[in-house]
């Protein structure tokens, strides 16, 4: 059975630092103190399955009108057992019950997962921008 929590302080922070920085294409190299400071500053999404974190995610969000969705990772030895849809079904719910307008997120290899929960490019990326600082690492 999956358990979940949005509690910072039940977050592996151990499990996640090491798959986060040597197992995702986004956050290779990622340091402990950023991990930490990232789980500090948004909403943790952590699953657990018999005590062991085993996927997280995590939202930065006013919680009213925008959200975004961040550093989605689940445990390679739990992918494709549908860990993945019930961490969206769950993050999904929340948003639903807060109003949000809209929620955004990057990704470079889940595109089927997040259209089945409704996500589709943007529509007007002419009027999105970014700042980038690449000097900064992961």
């Amino acid at each position: 059975m999956l358990e979940f929590s949005t509690d910072p302080a039940a977050v592996d922070l151990d499990w996640l630092h090491h798959r986060l920085s040597t197992d995702a294409y986004w956050a290779l190299g990622r340091s402990r103190e950023r991990v930490q400071r990232l789980v500090e500053n948004s909403l943790p999404y952590s699953v657990f399955r018999d005590g062991s974190q085993i996927a997280f995610a995590r939202l930065v969000t006013d919680r009213t009108t925008f959200a975004w969705l961040s550093d989605v990772y689940v445990d390679r030895s739990q992918r494709g057992r549908g860990v993945g849809k019930h961490l969206l079904d769950r993050i999904m719910a929340d948003a639903d019950d807060w109003g949000l307008r809209r929620m955004a997120l990057a990704t470079g290899d889940a595109h089927d997962l997040y259209r089945a929960y409704g996500f589709t490019p943007h529509p007007k990326p002419d009027q999105w921008m970014e700042k980038n600082w690449p000097s900064n690492p992961a």
